[in-house]
C-alpha cells in the first residue's frame, strides 16, 4: 500500500521521464520474493479487514449488506472466494441470515456470478431459517444443471427434515434421474459420490438408487464392487428386493462372462416375478438370451402367457427380438402369426424386428414379401421400416429401390428426428456417380444437403457427378462452406477441374 501511495504521489507531482526511469530501476533492485510477498500482504490485508468488519457484527441483526456497499462504495474490491469463505464462516457460527444477505447481494453485482457451490449454501441457508418454499423458488430458477445438482440434495434433505414424504420421493426421482444421466454418459465414478452425498445427509435409498449404483459400481470397479453394493442393500430394512435387482446383477455377472452366477441370479428373479403383471418378463427373458438360453426364453414367453392379461406389442416386440437374436427365425415367425391373430391395431414395430432379421440374413424376397403383407394388413411403414428395407436394397446393389425408400424415409422427417446410416447415402451417392442420371443425382445431392446430411464423401461425389454433367458446382462451394467442411486436396483438385471446364465451355 505504501510503495503505491508514494508511485501516486511521483505521478500526481508531474515527475518527468528520468525520475520514472529512476523509479523503475529502484523497484527493479528489490528482490522478487519481496515484491511478492508485498502483493500477498496488502491482499491479506484487504481481505481480513472485509472480513474483520462482517465478522465484528455484535448483534445477528446488523446488516452485512451495508457492511458491503460501504465497502464498494469506499473503492475497495470484493472477489468471490473472499465472499464464500465469510458466507461459510457465518454459516458455521448460525449466523444464517447475515450469510444470505451476503449471497443475496452477491446475485445482484455484475462480475460476482454465483458458483454452484454458493447456489447450494443458499438452499441451505434458506431451509435454517426456515423458509423451505424460498429455497425452492431459488433451485427451480437455477441458471444451469452444475448449480442445480450442488443444490438438489441440500433441497432433498430439507424436504426429509418436514416429513413431506410426497415431495421428498419426487425429488429423489430427480436425483435417480441425475445418476441415469451419468450412467448413460459413462460417467460411472460420479454415481457413487451421489450416493456418498446421501448417506451424508441421510436421505434414505430406495431400489432404483441401488440398482443405478451398483451398476455404476461395476462398470468403474469391477463385480467385487458391486456384489458389495448389493450386500448393503440386504442389509438396509427399508427396502424390499425385487427381480430387478437380481436382473441388474444377472447383467453384470453376464457381462463378466459368469454364466453360472448370472443364471442363478435370473432364477431367484423369476422368484420376484409378479403374478398379475408380465411386465418383468420382458427384463429376464432378455438376460436368457444374452446367455443364448433359447429353451429358457421359450419357458418364460408360455409362463408369461398364463397372467391371464393381453400381451402387448412390447411383449411380442421382446421375444421376437429374443428369438431372432439366438437364430430362431422359425419360432419368430410362428409368434409373429400369433401376435398377427391376437392384434387389434396392425403396429408395424413387431413386423420391424421380423423384416430386419430377413435382411440382416440377405433374404430380400422374403422381406419385401412381407413389407407387401404388412401394407396389406393395414400396417403403416415408419422410418424404421424403410431404413431396414433400404439398407437391404443398397447390399443386393438394388440402388432404385434403395433410393426409393430413402425418399420415402425422408418424406417422414418432419414427424421424427430420423438419420439414415452415412455409409449407405454414401453408397448411393457413388451409385448415381457411375449409372444415374444427372437430374436424379442432383436432387438427392440437394435432398441430403438440405437435411444437414452431407459429409466431405457427399461433396466429393457431388463434385464428381457435377464434372461428369458437365454442370458449373459455384451453388455447391457455397453450401460446402456453410456446411462448415474443410477443403481438402482432393476437393480443391475436383473444384479447381471444373473451373477449367467452365473456362473450357465458355470459349467454345
Amino acid at each position: 500500500m505504501a510503495s503505491r501511495s508514494i508511485f501516486s504521489n511521483l505521478k500526481s507531482n508531474g515527475g518527468d521521464k528520468l525520475a520514472d526511469a529512476r523509479w523503475g530501476r529502484l523497484l527493479s533492485s528489490v528482490p522478487s520474493w519481496v515484491k511478492k510477498a508485498s502483493v500477498r500482504s496488502a491482499a491479506a490485508a484487504s481481505n481480513e479487514s472485509l472480513k474483520g468488519r462482517i465478522l465484528g457484527l455484535r448483534s445477528p441483526t446488523e446488516s452485512t449488506t451495508e457492511v458491503l456497499r460501504s465497502w464498494v462504495d469506499s473503492g475497495q474490491k470484493v472477489d468471490i472466494p473472499q465472499l464464500l469463505s465469510i458466507t461459510q464462516i457465518l454459516h458455521k457460527s448460525r449466523r444464517y441470515n447475515q450469510a444470505l444477505q451476503i449471497l443475496t447481494w452477491q446475485e445482484t453485482q455484475k462480475g460476482l456470478q454465483m458458483p454452484a457451490v454458493a447456489h447450494a449454501t443458499k438452499v441451505k441457508l434458506l431451509i435454517k431459517v426456515g423458509n423451505l418454499t424460498a429455497a425452492e423458488e431459488h433451485f427451480n430458477c437455477l441458471p444451469n444443471t452444475a448449480s442445480q445438482k450442488a443444490a438438489c440434495l441440500p433441497l432433498l434433505n430439507g424436504y426429509v427434515k418436514e416429513s413431506d414424504i410426497g415431495k421428498a420421493e419426487a425429488f429423489m426421482s430427480k436425483l435417480n434421474e441425475m445418476m441415469k444421466l451419468y450412467i448413460a454418459t459413462s460417467q460411472f465414478e460420479k454415481v457413487p459420490l451421489v450416493i456418498k452425498e446421501m448417506n451424508r445427509n441421510k436421505i434414505p435409498k430406495n431400489i432404483l438408487s441401488y440398482n443405478l449404483w451398483m451398476d455404476a459400481s461395476a462398470r468403474s470397479s469391477g463385480v467385487a464392487k458391486a456384489e458389495a453394493v448389493y450386500a448393503e442393500m440386504l442389509s438396509d430394512e427399508r427396502v424390499c428386493m425385487g427381480w430387478s435387482t437380481l436382473s441388474t446383477l444377472a447383467n453384470i455377472y453376464t457381462k463378466a462372462g459368469l454364466v453360472q452366477k448370472a443364471e442363478t441370479a435370473l432364477k431367484t428373479a423369476e422368484t420376484k416375478l409378479s403374478a398379475s403383471n408380465s411386465f418383468g418378463y420382458i427384463f429376464l427373458m432378455t438376460q436368457y438370451a444374452l446367455l443364448k438360453k433359447k429353451t429358457e426364453v421359450l419357458r418364460l414367453w408360455q409362463t408369461s402367457k398364463l397372467i391371464g392379461k393381453r400381451m402387448t406389442c412390447a411383449n411380442y416386440m421382446c421375444i421376437l427380438s429374443c428369438l431372432v437374436r439366438l437364430g430362431g427365425i422359425v419360432e419368430a415367425e410362428k409368434v409373429f402369426m400369433e401376435w398377427e391373430y391376437n392384434c387389434r391395431n396392425y403396429d408395424i414395430r413387431v413386423s420391424n424386428v421380423l423384416l430386419g432379421a430377413y435382411v440382416k440374413n440377405g433374404w430380400m424376397e422374403k422381406a419385401e414379401s412381407l413389407h407387401h403383407h404388412t401394407l396389406e394388413k393395414g400396417g403403416c411403414p415408419n422410418y424404421k421400416t424403410w431404413e431396414i428395407l433400404m439398407e437391404g436394397w443398397v447390399k443386393s446393389q438394388d440402388m432404385v429401390k434403395a433410393f426409393t425408400a430413402m425418399k420415402k424415409g425422408f418424406a417422414l422427417l418432419k414427424y421424427c428426428h430420423w438419420r439414415p446410416p452415412h455409409y449407405t447415402l454414401v453408397t448411393i451417392a457413388e451409385y448415381f456417380e457411375k449409372h444415374g442420371n444427372s437430374d436424379d443425382a442432383n436432387n438427392f445431392f440437394r435432398d441430403v444437403q438440405r437435411l444437414g446430411l452431407a459429409s466431405s464423401e457427399i461433396y466429393k461425389s457431388w463434385f464428381r457427378n457435377h464434372l461428369l454433367a458437365k454442370r458449373p458446382a459455384f451453388d455447391i462451394l457455397e453450401m460446402m462452406y456453410k456446411d462448415g467442411i474443410e477443403m481438402d486436396n482432393e476437393i480443391s483438385a475436383l473444384v479447381q477441374a471444373l473451373n477449367e471446364q467452365s473456362k473450357s465451355d465458355s470459349r467454345d
